[in-house]
């Protein structure tokens, strides 16, 4: 049987990169997917908007239902030394990368309460753990991002629903053209693997978290595909 059979996922951000392997990997296991997203997507959502949160979540759940699984993939990534930064590039990495997380959280997670059931998967990054130069505002939200996990993840387990975090490394999406090649160069030489991931190397995780039996003893964990730049 298929992992994720009957099961009904909304996945944030689910229109490229790391959401898009994420959403293809729970069709192929069965789960019946909505893809939400700013852009190319079955439902349009601003993550930064809480009218647009609330209603993109509305139609999904019309859609499925009801939703299973929560995936929060909606991401940005820039470059900028923190005393360089421009208070509006902090402000909107923040309000995308973890007060998105915060907002799509606070829509979906009364229904799995009350049915008993769900997960939240919450794509952080190893930066949110490590830091990383030139990506203070990035570094902080994602570290953000593995608080809030944990925190939701002790105020709801008791009520069957589990959340969790997958922190990848750099991997090959096109989030990362924000990012210089310098950067960039320098970082694969800093890999024990030498190289960047791919999104359909992170979505497996995703699988198992959102899997039963699988994924139910993942409690507020941050598990990390990162080609070995961290190890906790």
């Amino acid at each position: 049987m298929p992992a994720l059979e009957n099961r009904a996922a909304l996945v944030v951000g689910g229109a490229g990169g790391i959401g898009h392997a994420i959403a293809r990997a729970y069709l192929r296991e069965g789960a019946r997917v909505v893809v939400a997203d700013r852009k190319d997507a079955e439902v349009h959502l601003d993550v930064t908007d809480e009218d647009s949160v609330r209603a993109a979540v509305a139609e999904a759940t019309g859609r499925l239902g009801g939703i299973d699984i929560l995936v929060n993939s909606a991401g940005i990534l820039t470059e900028a030394p923190l005393v360089e930064m421009e208070t509006a590039t902090w402000s909107e990495t923040l309000a995308i990368d973890l007060t998105g997380v915060f907002l799509c959280c606070r829509e979906v997670v009364p229904a799995m309460v009350e049915r008993g059931w769900g997960r939240v998967i919450n794509v952080a990054s190893q930066l949110g753990i490590k830091g990383g130069r030139s990506l203070a505002h990035y570094s902080a939200a994602k570290a953000g991002v593995i608080g809030l996990t944990k925190s939701l993840a002790l105020e709801v387990a008791e009520h069957g629903v589990l959340v969790n975090a997958i922190a990848p490394g750099p991997i090959e999406t096109p989030m990362v053209d924000g990012i210089t090649e310098r950067w960039k160069a320098a970082k694969r030489a800093e890999l024990p693997l030498g190289r960047f991931g791919t999104p359909d190397e992170v979505a497996p995780v995703a699988v198992l978290l959102a899997s039963d039996p699988g994924g139910n003893l993942f409690v507020g964990q941050t598990l990390g595909p990162n080609a070995g730049d961290v190890m906790p």
